[in-house]
């Protein structure tokens, strides 16, 4: 009875269906296009994805306190073009210096986020609605609307994320390093639990001396520190900066979350199924071209992604209530 009731969490697990369906969709789309499914190009398309993988990491530890983050597109960008051009201005600041910049610029944005919401008690997204406007305007004041291109960049500078140990290139590295870190930090650390704690019962967290608005301020830190180091890493690898570099792309980054299975309730999530749902998305996105979708159905599809998502997570967590309920009056 045990055994049949362990396998029947296992399969209706989140993480093994999303599995299961990336598998599937790759089945899909070699029996038209083989090369896709190479080794290579499926490395390709994992570094493609790693961005999203970090910036779903950070953003499922936010939403888990029942937060949200929506400034870290612009979080990105802003500090990708503080660093480009600093790059462009000091050519021989060492590559690890410029790293370090990037993650303290991000932290203090993350940050900025954090205490409006912990001392001032203002809604996540009235917040990070508006510091992600603040930060875009700030790129078009520091640049004056102005690109910073690939010739303006200095060979080191663009060389680190396209650098490869392995056959994988350092992005991929980066992305798997902190897939292993936060699992770690989530599951194996007080800090990790809290956030579990504060999204699934914020009451019951503060009576056991966890610190609500402390914990969703660390949270919104982490996410800023990831966004910061994404900044860099994109502006790096792609070789330009501008003030609408990854517009739009903190829709993708809740669509991981949510198709990963972090409910938007909060409480409940995992690294795992962050990366899952940015690897979803990573094989959509890279598919579309290949089969001739316009990539303006990309947004369409993110956001179809998120409702259905929420849609599947509300349904579970109401069926769960049922049992709940069922329980109840079994055991009175």
């Amino acid at each position: 009875m045990e055994a049949a009731s362990l396998l029947k969490r296992f399969i209706a697990s989140r993480e093994i269906l999303l599995l299961g369906a990336i598998a599937v969709l790759l089945v899909l789309i070699s029996m038209r296009f083989p090369n896709f499914v190479t080794l290579s190009n499926l490395a390709d398309v994992f570094n493609d994805t790693s961005p999203l993988i970090l910036l779903a990491i950070g953003q499922m530890i936010v939403i888990l306190t029942k937060c949200i983050d929506l400034s870290v597109a612009a979080n990105l960008a802003l500090t990708g073009m503080i660093v480009s051009m600093i790059n462009v201005t000091a050519p021989g600041v060492p590559v690890a210096v410029i790293i370090t910049v990037a993650v303290a610029l991000g932290t203090m944005m993350g940050m900025v986020n954090g205490i409006l919401i912990w001392k001032l008690s203002i809604p996540p997204i009235v917040v990070t609605l508006g510091t992600m406007t603040i930060f875009r305007g700030i790129i078009f004041l520091i640049s004056d609307g102005k690109w910073v291109n690939s010739h303006e960049m200095s060979a080191a500078f663009k060389a680190f994320s396209r650098s490869e140990i392995l056959g994988l290139p350092m992005l991929s590295w980066i992305a798997i390093i902190a897939v292993i870190t936060f699992a770690i930090v989530m599951t194996r650390t007080t800090l990790g639990r809290a956030f579990y704690a504060v999204g699934g019962n914020p009451h019951a967290a503060t009576y056991t001396g966890i610190d609500v608005g402390k914990t969703q301020f660390w949270a919104f830190t982490i996410s800023g520190a990831l966004a910061g180091l994404v900044g860099y890493l994109w502006v790096s690898r792609y070789a330009v900066a501008y003030v609408d570099i990854a517009g739009g792309f903190e829709l993708d980054v809740v669509a991981a979350c949510v198709i990963g299975g972090v409910s938007i309730a909060g409480g409940i999530g995992s690294v795992g199924g962050a990366l899952l749902g940015a690897l979803f998305l990573g094989v959509i996105k890279n598919a579309l071209p290949v089969i001739n979708v316009s990539p303006f159905w990309q947004l369409a599809i993110s956001g179809s992604a998120i409702i259905i998502a929420v849609a599947l997570n509300s349904r579970a967590n109401r069926e769960k209530g049922r049992i709940i309920l069922k329980s109840a009056e079994h055991a009175a």
